[in-house]
């Protein structure tokens, strides 16, 4: 090897080193992160979710307040017609047969083979406005003939289980995101002056956080959505919802940073930054914020399901949503029967909307768990 050769891997090495050693912090998390499956996995669930509830509108395949045969069957989806094999896939409608249910002695239904109807993209349908303002007549997947497609069946009142659950995705994660917002900005902004402060503030101040965390969550739930009259507009009702959520969820997080900011408190750039008479405002927001950030945001990723999870329990007794607005689990109330679920098991449809969103936010939060842990 010549010289010349030698100083230029030494110099490549040199580079390499160098370029390593000045990556960022979140340069180094999303490096960690990329090699996460799970939390590869629930990005991009999570950014699919947030697509889907954004341009609900468009993803729907029909009008989700549209009426027709209540409880109709889920259409058959398949690869095959009459005549063979076809790359495009088509849609059989379920209907009643001659045939008899030997037992009940009720029509039997089934797919209805004579009657293909081929999937298309942007299919044309009824017309309708996109956010409200923008007049629009394609939608993502559909029938090519502009009949109504009814891939997971529809409900007791004939709407469309799928339009509803995609459209319900809106109002789920609204109040799932704000919720955590809130719970967020107040439980670190107290759990970082708690812990910074400490004395009596932080003796008085953890009492409180004690005395809230000692309430049993779920029926303080019903007794405080209950408060609300029934005649008040769905609006009042996600707000207060949204505002119970916040005000019984931010202690926790409130106790977690406190102890995180007690340890970064006691760190030597933390005391040579009061050594010199910086403020307290700097040395939170500047020092201290900056160090439990990465707690705070896995702490966000593993909160939502918890929320999704509250208030589809929540939307099933009614405490959470009301008509003409839709959420997971108002949905689920259709299937508050055996009776429901034995006879139209499709009706269990939004439970998988609520798996798909707490799988995906609990994926992604193990993987960021797991990037931004130093060790």
């Amino acid at each position: 090897m010549s010289l010349s050769q030698h100083e230029g891997e030494v110099a490549d090495t040199r580079l390499s080193a160098a370029s390593s050693t000045s990556q960022s912090y979140f340069a180094l998390v999303w490096r960690r992160f990329r090699k996460s499956v799970p939390g590869m996995l629930g990005l991009i669930l999570v950014g699919t979710l947030l697509v889907m509830s954004v341009f609900a509108d468009f993803v729907a395949p029909v009008d989700p307040n549209a009426s027709s045969t209540a409880f109709a069957p889920p259409d058959r989806i398949s690869f095959f017609t009459p005549d063979g094999f076809t790359p495009w896939p088509v849609a059989y409608p379920i209907v009643e047969t001659e045939e008899l249910d030997p037992i009940t002695f009720q029509p039997l239904i089934g797919p209805d083979f004579t009657n293909p109807r081929p999937l298309a993209l942007f299919a044309k349908g009824e017309p309708y406005e996109m956010w409200g303002f923008i007049p629009m007549e394609r939608r993502l997947i559909g029938a090519a003939d502009g009949t109504k497609l009814h891939i997971l069946g529809t409900d007791k009142l004939g709407r469309d289980i799928l339009s509803r659950g995609i459209h319900g995705s809106r109002i789920t994660l609204i109040i799932a995101l704000t919720s955590i917002t809130l719970i967020t900005i107040v439980g670190t902004l107290l759990g970082i002056t708690s812990g910074y402060l400490g004395g009596k503030f932080d003796l008085w101040f953890q009492r409180f956080v004690e005395i809230i965390l000692a309430f049993p969550q779920l029926p303080l739930y019903l007794t405080l959505t209950t408060l609300i009259p029934v005649t008040a507009p769905s609006s009042v009702f996600i707000a207060f919802v949204i505002l119970v959520i916040s005000g019984l969820g931010w202690a926790q997080l409130s106790r977690e940073v406190r102890s995180k900011t007690m340890s970064m408190a006691r760190i030597e750039y933390v005391r040579a930054a009061m050594a010199v008479g910086a403020g307290d405002g700097r040395i939170i927001t500047r020092h201290i914020l900056p160090n439990v950030l990465s707690h705070v945001i896995v702490s966000i990723t593993l909160g939502i399901p918890a929320i999704v999870l509250l208030e589809s329990f929540l939307g099933y007794l009614g405490f959470a949503v009301k008509p003409p607005l839709i959420s997971w689990g108002l949905m689920l109330q259709d299937a508050g029967t055996f009776s429901v679920i034995g006879s139209y098991p499709w009706i269990m449809s939004p439970v998988g909307f609520v798996l798909l969103a707490v799988f995906a936010f609990n994926a992604l939060g193990d993987g960021l768990r797991d990037a931004v842990d130093p060790y």
